[in-house]
């Protein structure tokens, strides 16, 4: 008995040490948890989309509402950041000093195909309900998805160093050179706390700063067009009127390259995701598609206005002088200063302005882009601060670099600027073909798949933008690479670079092949939204 007493209270006291058992979680409970760790915006982060109006038919799509395209509006304007920054701004320069005003169509095209690209990119997010870093996570075998978040990072830090030094220039005209180019990175480098801070306000906080930032480009660059006046009539034949000559190939192998921006594709299809849809409903899906056109639309004819400006008054100034072919970033406000001289506001200050306001707003887009490539490609669950100050060093280490090396350097920094256009350019595809092979899929995006046509639109745009850079990658190279064992280095590179295009070509169902069917990691068929 006694035994039976002390058995009894080592079991009770056993039982008051232990923790409780804990049930295991069902395996809705951990696909919930991990759809949650993967999602780009949580459920509290994202904008409600009340119905102000009830749809006669539950199967269509609800009416036209201004109120609702107002909650919609936000995403295509931080998306339309890319056709704005500091890269895209040297090219528009360059090509209206070299080549006038007879690019302007080319601009407009360029800026079409770039829409096409990016509502591709936005299809993707709104109806699968989640973003192309994580879709490549699971579309693609390991080693393919890790050499494809490798080109996203290049890309993304290459297009960094590019708008970081740009908003460098830019305070360093603003300080009129008191401050020198490493001091005007470390004040850059500060835009991953304020994008932190903006972020725990909310999307739409956030979405206002950059509206803020656009409309000051719009407004300097809108000023200088005013006071520089460029010729109307030949601004309008510039756009209507298509005209390529041999000394301008390259200035317009640069307008169509600066387009298509490989982290911009990533970040699209997250940036949708911040409206709450249910992915299911398919008048719900057809309707934000919908709304997300207008805005993409609407942002990007602003943003090809304010490129539009910037071309135009170059073309002005420098067309058919000595200058035209000596012009960058780094010396365009002091020759605009010295061929329109002051004013009211002198034209060198509304430069920088317009500048600073280009190189702040891209580099915040470029913190936000690197979070939904490292988690999604990785799948990371770190917090978001971490997240934003790993990618923001992944970046600000190099351009200091560059900017301690290359300060004194004009000739210097056009040279890098080059390299890092190639860099770019070479990273283009490992976009467009994961893209264009996971909206083509119908296990992927149900009755969202493109159709034959817009899929046979959507690859001849892509190609055309491959061909274009592989011009202008080929032109680069013939001019800059010498020596025997950098020619050999280079033609390893690309021979692999090729193999891996082939292989992105043949993982999609473009072009059937047994290739693909043996390498892809066949994903669960989407189950097909229904009508209501």
């Amino acid at each position: 008995m006694e035994n039976d007493v002390k058995v009894a209270e080592k079991v009770e006291e056993a039982d008051r040490l232990l923790p409780p058992p804990q049930s295991l979680p069902s395996n809705s409970d951990e696909e919930e948890s991990e759809s949650e760790s993967e999602a780009a915006f949580e459920s509290r982060d994202k904008i409600v989309i009340v119905d102000f109006e009830s749809a006669g038919d539950p199967a269509a799509a609800p009416p036209f509402s201004w109120r609702k395209l107002w909650l919609f509006t936000g995403p295509g304007f931080l998306m339309s950041i890319a056709f704005l920054d500091p890269g895209n701004l040297e090219g528009d320069l360059q090509a209206g000093a070299i080549a006038g005003y007879s690019l302007l169509w080319l601009l407009m095209w360029a800026t079409a195909m770039g829409l096409l690209i990016q509502m591709l990119s936005a299809r993707v997010g709104v109806a699968t309900g989640r973003h192309l870093a994580e879709l490549c996570r699971d579309e693609y075998p390991a080693w393919a998805r890790y050499v494809l978040w490798s080109m996203a990072e290049l890309a993304l830090v290459g297009a960094d160093i590019q708008e970081v030094i740009g908003s460098a220039i830019a305070i360093q005209i603003l300080s009129r050179g008191v401050l020198p180019l490493w001091a005007g990175v470390v004040i850059t480098a500060s835009d991953c706390f304020l994008f932190l801070f903006l972020e725990n306000y909310g999307v739409r906080k956030l979405e206002a700063v950059f509206a803020v930032l656009i409309a000051t480009m719009g407004l300097s660059f809108a000023w200088m067009f005013g006071e520089t006046k460029p010729s109307g009539k030949e601004l309008m034949i510039g756009i209507l009127l298509p005209r390529l000559s041999s000394k301008t190939i390259r200035q317009a192998v640069g307008v169509v390259g600066c387009v298509i921006m490989p982290h911009n594709v990533f970040l699209h299809s997250a940036l949708v995701q911040s409206r709450q849809i249910d992915p299911k409903r398919k008048s719900r899906v057809q309707e934000a598609l919908n709304y997300y056109l207008i805005d993409s639309s609407l942002a990007l004819f602003i943003s090809f206005m304010i490129n539009l400006f910037v071309t135009t008054v170059f073309a002005k100034g420098f067309y058919g002088t000595e200058k035209a072919n000596n012009i960058g970033l780094v010396n365009a406000g002091q020759y605009l200063q010295e061929k329109f001289g002051g004013g009211l506001l002198p034209i060198l200050y509304i430069w920088g302005i317009g500048l600073l306001a280009a190189g702040q707003s891209s580099t915040i887009t470029g913190t936000y882009a690197g979070q939904f490539i490292m988690g999604g490609f990785l799948n990371l669950r770190l917090k978001k601060w971490m997240r934003a100050v790993i990618t923001r060093s992944c970046a600000i280490v190099p351009t200091m670099i560059v900017a301690i090396v290359f300060n004194t350097s004009e000739a210097s920094l056009d040279v890098l600027n080059e390299w890092l256009n190639v860099l770019q350019s070479v990273q283009i595809p490992f976009a467009l073909l994961p893209l264009l092979t996971l909206v083509s899929k119908e296990e992927v995006m149900g009755d969202f798949k493109i159709g034959p046509i817009l899929q046979r639109i959507a690859w001849t745009v892509a190609a055309l933008v491959m061909i274009i850079n592989g011009y202008l990658l080929l032109d680069f190279f013939v001019s800059e690479v010498n020596g025997f064992m950098f020619g050999v280095t280079v033609c390893v590179w690309t021979t692999a670079y090729v193999a891996f295009i082939v292989y992105l070509i043949s993982h999609s169902n473009f072009i059937p092949s047994p290739w693909s069917s043996s390498s892809s990691i066949e994903l669960p068929k989407r189950v097909t939204v229904s009508n209501s």
